[in-house]
């Protein structure tokens, strides 16, 4: 008797709508312990303060997002990713969300230029780690550990493994991304809890990412629709093709 094994993953269908945001929306599926994240083109800037839509946005950020996702679990880093199931979706774990973006800067730019008056640019010696509160109503204030303890939001111990989480996944970034000619200057990351573990989740994106040009700084990230620099499309695009190292 031949014995038949199905991909039953191949066949996860959208059940109930659980959440939508400025970039995904995600779906319960029939499996309580997965979800699917969908990719949405539309674009947000300065806390939700500037919109619009970046065409196939959607499916670069999923096809890098998968790409990265696939490269931290090779390296012992555990996220929600479980597989790419069509352009712009992604099966992924169900995660109670860590109230908690965690930013990793290398190179000064954004709101550490405005706050601390850094020269866009500068290669800082150590990267910074920094902890905002998840809350668009308050514009995801900066914070640090006690703050995020006094609100609730995490323990001490779930603070000192997001941060070192995230050092982590810089060091393996930095390399990735300069063996492909782009300096990561900083990123958000975002955690959750799944069965009693924390994992990465959200996504790698340049919407979450700024990236640089290696050798002519050029802008290739959401710096360019938050400013207006043009070629939004073209950047995304070209940041894709690096990574999937597609010619």
């Amino acid at each position: 008797m031949i014995a038949i094994h199905f991909n039953f993953i191949a066949y996860m269908k959208k059940t109930t709508q659980l959440y939508e945001g400025k970039a995904k929306k995600v779906f319960l599926t029939d499996d309580a312990d997965l979800v699917i994240q969908e990719f949405k083109d539309d674009a947000t800037a300065f806390n939700n303060k500037k919109k619009g839509s970046i065409a196939e946005k959607g499916v670069v950020n999923n096809a890098i997002s998968s790409k990265l996702f696939t490269l931290l679990e090779s390296n012992g880093i555990r996220t929600h990713f479980v597989e790419k199931l069509s352009d712009r979706d992604m099966l992924c774990r169900f995660l109670d969300i860590i109230k908690v973006e965690v930013v990793v800067r290398n190179i000064a730019a954004g709101s550490l230029v405005k706050r601390y008056g850094f020269s866009e640019g500068t290669v800082l010696e150590n990267p910074i780690v920094e902890l905002y509160l998840k809350n668009d109503d308050l514009d995801d204030p900066l914070m640090n550990e006690a703050h995020a303890v006094a609100l609730g939001v995490a323990t001490f111990e779930e603070l000192a493994v997001l941060k070192n989480r995230a050092e982590a996944i810089n060091m393996l970034l930095k390399t990735f991304f300069a063996e492909r000619k782009l300096k990561l200057v900083d990123f958000k990351l975002e955690f959750g809890r799944h069965n009693q573990e924390i994992l990465l989740g959200d996504e790698i994106s340049p919407d979450t990412c700024r990236f640089w040009d290696l050798e002519t700084n050029e802008k290739m990230d959401k710096d360019r629709f938050r400013f207006d620099l043009g070629g939004v499309e073209d950047a995304y695009s070209e940041v894709q093709r690096r990574v999937l190292e597609l010619d």
